[in-house]
């Protein structure tokens, strides 16, 4: 199977020539773009997940021996998250060379975390399908480098920290809610607050609700931690 010249160049992104290039051609094909006669990377980013997992946490042992896994957890989370998977994503261009149907292209498909993290967990599946488990670890320390060693000591996502300071005061879980959704509807931005019972609260904005939902929770736990 002969490879664009963009789909050349991205195996060169992520330092692995496929032999079998149909692995990675089905692990850049969203299922908006599926049909009888061509493989979505569903099933791919299942695996890829737990490949990527696998990775992690032998690798975490590995650069801190006297970490507890209390230490370890909320570590691996911050390393394997969607958000992580797609700033690698756009660190290698996966974005440019995703197959998309027409109207996740027409609506960002290409910025969005969820569709590039989904696609990095699939490309790792088809690396290890590939090459084995050797090529995928191999891809992934390099490309993850730096992340392994300096993540925080307390890596938890913004929610999950606002979630933990409330019940911690006995408090009900934070509420988001979204306030407003302004910009064409390829590329919305939304603004979503967040509620705790009390009556502290923060606004944020971003391009999808997720990421507006850990910016407004942010912004809380800042505002009540001071």
């Amino acid at each position: 199977m002969k490879l664009s010249a963009e789909i050349s160049a991205f195996q060169g992104s992520i330092g692995h020539e496929f032999s079998r290039p149909e692995l990675l051609i089905t692990a850049l094909t969203h299922a908006s773009l599926s049909s009888a006669t061509r493989s979505d990377n569903e099933r791919l980013e299942f695996l890829g997940d737990r490949v990527l997992g696998l990775v992690m946490a032998e690798a975490l042992l590995d650069a801190d021996g006297a970490a507890s896994e209390g230490q370890l957890a909320p570590r691996f989370n911050s390393l394997v998250r969607k958000e992580t998977c797609a700033e690698i994503a756009r660190m290698v261009g996966l974005g440019d060379v995703l197959k998309l149907g027409r109207s996740e292209m027409l609506s960002g498909g290409r910025k969005k975390d969820a569709l590039l993290g989904d696609g990095m967990e699939a490309v790792i599946a088809a690396v290890y399908r590939d090459g084995g488990m050797e090529a995928a670890r191999a891809m992934i320390l390099r490309l993850w480098g730096d992340r392994i060693t300096e993540v925080k000591e307390d890596a938890r996502d913004a929610k999950t920290a606002l979630q933990e300071w409330a019940q911690a005061r006995k408090m009900p879980p934070p509420r988001y809610v979204e306030t407003a959704r302004s910009g064409p509807d390829h590329a919305p931005e939304f603004t979503i607050e967040a509620q705790l019972k009390d009556g502290s609260s923060a606004k944020a904005k971003a391009g999808s609700k997720r990421q507006a939902e850990q910016a407004a929770a942010k912004a809380l736990m800042e505002k009540v931690s001071g």
